[in-house]
């Protein structure tokens, strides 16, 4: 997986993660204005920690390609 395809990716599991998150919450019907601060906040950690397991994945998977992602995450 190249690196654009890879970002790709991970943009589609932050947003998977956010879904699952809001489902959970049952909230898919509302608009997003009503969300407040601590749900935002618990969005974006879902999709963080969706995003840190994936990189970790990545790094032990593709260590030779994933120079900068280690430095991102194990900075």
């Amino acid at each position: 997986m190249t690196s654009d395809e890879w970002q790709a990716h991970m943009t589609r599991e932050a947003a998977r993660a956010i879904g699952t998150w809001l489902e959970g919450r049952g909230r898919l019907h509302q608009p997003i204005a009503s969300l407040t601060l601590a749900d935002l906040e618990a969005m974006a950690a879902n999709a963080i920690s969706r995003f840190v397991v994936l990189g970790m994945e990545r790094i032990r998977t593709k260590a030779d390609n994933a120079e900068a992602l280690t430095r991102f995450l194990l900075a």
